[in-house]
């Protein structure tokens, strides 16, 4: 409606002497008392003369009470002056509001709504009531229902505000389409950098891709809506000719169906010959970010590690699969910050599934603008060459032992110069005592099992049909 046109008024009876003339009074009174939930005849001094209760609930609460007593006394001390009102204007049918009072029961306040009509001169007021505590806890739960409404848009303007601040200074290329049309709903800056173009939000996806690698696009993207776990794709752009790595997502909202892709250089080369030159090299190679973790790698090293896809092992920390927990690892990271280069570095790389394997590392490490990247390339050890590489690594000499610092952490070094320190003795002992192991134990100050124990931990033990007195059994 309008706000300037006024509400209609009241319509009243046109004859009512005519058309209601001959009811009797107990007809009139059946009316009034069904048409309300509590009905009250008041005198001209406000006194309540007689009533009727339609509400099973007020007459539980108590409301039969009110008979005899002023109307201005059976409700709350805020409601008195609207029962005065009420009262007053009586007489005048259009000029009479319905008003709410609280009145007072045994129970408890209870509000109610009156609307009061003068029943004629000495006959007092007829006030018709209205239970309003439903209309009330109604309201109540509008008006929670409102406050949730509101709180709930805040918090979705609070989730939009910081989305949008994630999306817009995001450093990975962000492009959002609409997966039946293809065209670009949301570009971030890092999209728009990497695309090289700005005003992307619109356009069709195809536009900015050569047009060779558009049948390549619309396979990709139909492999992203029939599957979740669809392979990344490698597509050439329009503009540059520079070759980019694009995963996606499908999402519905809505009721609509949306496609999150994610763009990045191809395997850090941008756009170079080298990339599918290190994807097909047979040794792993392994690519990761300042904090060793993998960014890219080729297929030998997924095969290496027992993983089938490159985004099993993105993220990963290299330390993940390569060299002795807390060992190996450590002293290559130092050795890469402090030269930048390592060669052939023996450690192990623990697969997935299986035992470990030995390998040699080569590695550099490499700043590209405000990026530092390093490159691993790992060549497994086989046969007589991975136990020749274990005995060399283990040292013999005090030499071979001060070669270990920079390669190993000084606790690992001192507990390798106590073995060395220990195997030394243990070879004078026998050869002081011509191979006579009971006599080399005694000269040691062990128990002939003690010593026993210790040659095999150390390899000494060559004939293991020795009896512990050192004599062939």
């Amino acid at each position: 409606m309008d706000a300037q046109t006024p509400a209609p008024e009241p319509v009243p009876f046109r004859s009512p002497d005519g058309s209601l003339g001959g009811v009797e009074s107990r007809v009139m009174a059946s009316v009034i008392a069904a048409a309300s939930d509590v009905a009250l005849v008041v005198d001209d001094e406000g006194v309540i003369r007689d009533m009727a209760i339609g509400s099973a609930e007020l007459a539980e609460d108590g409301a039969a009470d009110w008979l005899g007593r002023k109307w201005e006394d059976t409700v709350l001390p805020d409601s008195r002056h609207k029962v005065l009102e009420l009262l007053s204007d009586g007489g005048k049918w259009s000029g009479s509001p319905w008003r709410q009072l609280n009145q007072k029961t045994g129970r408890g306040d209870v509000a109610m709504r009156y609307l009061a009509i003068r029943a004629g001169p000495g006959r007092g007021t007829i006030a018709v009531g209205r239970d309003a505590r439903g209309d009330a806890a109604l309201q109540q739960k509008l008006i929670q229902a409102q406050q949730a409404i509101e709180r709930e848009r805040l918090r979705s303007r609070q989730t939009e505000s910081r989305y949008r601040l994630l999306f817009g200074l995001s450093r990975e290329a962000v492009l959002v389409l609409d997966a039946g049309s293809r065209t670009v709903i949301e570009a971030n800056q890092a999209a728009e950098k990497l695309l090289g173009r700005t005003g992307l939000v619109g356009k069709s996806l195809l536009q900015l891709v050569d047009p060779e690698e558009r049948d390549r696009l619309l396979g990709f993207l139909g492999a992203i809506g029939a599957t979740d776990d669809a392979p990344p794709a490698r597509i050439r752009l329009a503009d540059s000719g520079t070759e980019v790595r694009i995963g996606g997502t499908l999402f519905r909202q809505g009721g609509s169906s949306f496609i999150l892709l994610r763009l990045g250089p191809d395997a850090g080369t941008e756009g170079s010959e080298l990339g599918p030159v290190l994807e097909r090299v047979p040794d792993p190679f392994v690519v990761t970010d300042a904090a060793f973790r993998i960014v890219e790698a080729n297929m030998a090293f997924l095969e290496l590690v027992g993983h089938a896809r490159r985004e099993d092992v993105a993220g990963l920390g290299l330390a993940q699969f390569l060299g002795r927990p807390g060992v190996d690892f450590g002293v290559l990271s130092a050795q890469l910050e402090e030269h930048r280069v390592v060669r052939n570095l023996p450690t192990i790389v623990r697969p997935r599934f299986g035992p470990a394997i030995e390998v040699e590392v080569s590695a550099v490490l490499v700043t590209e603008g405000h990026r530092r990247l390093g490159g691993f390339t790992i060549r497994p050890i086989a046969g007589d060459r991975a136990r020749i590489t274990a005995e060399m690594a283990s040292p013999r000499s005090v030499e071979e032992l001060t070669e270990l610092v920079g390669r190993m952490s000084l606790k690992d070094i001192v507990r390798e110069s106590t073995d060395l320190i220990e195997r030394l003795c243990i070879e004078a002992a026998l050869k002081c005592a011509d191979n006579n192991r009971a006599s080399a134990a005694e000269i040691l100050g062990l128990s002939r099992q003690g010593l026993y124990l210790k040659l095999h931990r150390h390899g000494l033990a060559r004939d293991p049909n020795e009896d512990k007195d050192g004599k062939a059994s």
